[in-house]
């Protein structure tokens, strides 16, 4: 769908916010038992020199996997997962900023092509079935009507590939300038009409546009993965933008209470994973396992 048919389609397709699931959500009563399980992010890994004792540094936290960024070394990415017996729920391509598919040069966009590829077989090869994208990046020399139709034509490219190896892109919000509500970013990702195109919620991102509750309600189930991060207004207010990020978990804006519940009220019981400072040690590590617990409602 071009950008022109946009804004003929929203009302139209508001409407269906929340028909058929998509495939592979359970579908579940708001009663049920929460089985959300804890994952960090590798890059809030402070210590360990290698994969294996990261991820190990990661089990004796309590996590029960790790997000792995792509590429990385797939030999002992799998080593690390057999010995600590902890789960690669998902990828997260890390050249995506480097090659972003809303690039002016067809040649970037083309290399971006390649890397998303890679990043899907990683995931497949480690038994994920999510990869993180970020799919464009608004700027001066980059325009918002220029982002939806490149980074579209370049993510379609791909999809044959995704359903060929059962993984889902993921498309985060971030401070990319693009996707700046949940209406739009629901209809960015229902005009791919594929279940293998999905939102990759970050709780913290959205507190300087919106409540994370209310994304979760409007997204639904076209969420296939969470991001747990911190953010306080008032430290950015006082600080600047992005010293609002230098919070402690459950010490800032979010709601957690009301993220948890829109949670449960669409039926959400996959990844919970942890992107936030503080795991520099194995006490820090331990520290942000046990908050996020808390956050789910859960055993630490």
């Amino acid at each position: 769908m071009k950008r022109r048919e946009f804004t003929r389609n929203t009302v139209a397709a508001s409407l269906g916010l929340y028909a058929a699931p998509i495939m592979g959500v359970a579908q579940t009563e708001k009663s049920a038992i929460r089985t959300i399980k804890k994952g960090i992010m590798w890059g809030n890994i402070g210590f360990g020199a290698s994969i294996l004792e990261k991820f190990q540094a990661a089990k004796d936290a309590g996590f029960d996997g790790v997000e792995v960024m792509s590429p990385m070394n797939r030999e002992e990415v799998l080593k690390a997962k057999e010995l600590t017996g902890l789960i690669v729920p998902s990828v997260c391509g890390s050249l995506h900023g480097k090659y972003s598919l809303s690039d002016p040069d067809p040649r970037v966009r083309e290399q971006g092509v390649e890397a998303l590829k890679v990043t899907m077989e990683d995931a497949k090869i480690y038994g994920a079935d999510t990869i993180l994208l970020i799919p464009a990046r608004v700027g001066e020399n980059v325009g918002y009507d220029e982002c939806w139709d490149r980074s579209i034509a370049e993510i379609s490219k791909v999809l044959p590939l995704a359903a060929e190896l059962g993984i889902t892109i993921a498309i985060e919000n971030v401070w990319n300038n693009f996707l700046l509500s949940p209406l739009e970013m629901a209809h960015y990702i229902d005009q791919f009409n594929s279940p293998f195109v999905r939102s990759y919620f970050d709780c913290g991102n959205v507190l300087v546009i919106g409540w994370p509750e209310q994304w979760i309600r409007i997204l639904g189930k076209r969420i296939a993965r969470i991001h747990i991060k911190e953010y306080s207004r008032k430290i950015a207010d006082k600080q600047g933008k992005w010293a609002g990020f230098g919070v402690a978990l459950q010490e800032g804006d979010n709601n957690w209470p009301a993220i948890i519940k829109s949670l449960d009220e669409v039926g959400y019981h996959s990844w919970a994973t942890i992107e936030q400072p503080g795991g520099d040690t194995p006490e820090g590590l331990k520290e942000l396992c046990h908050r996020l617990a808390n956050i789910l409602g859960q055993k630490s």
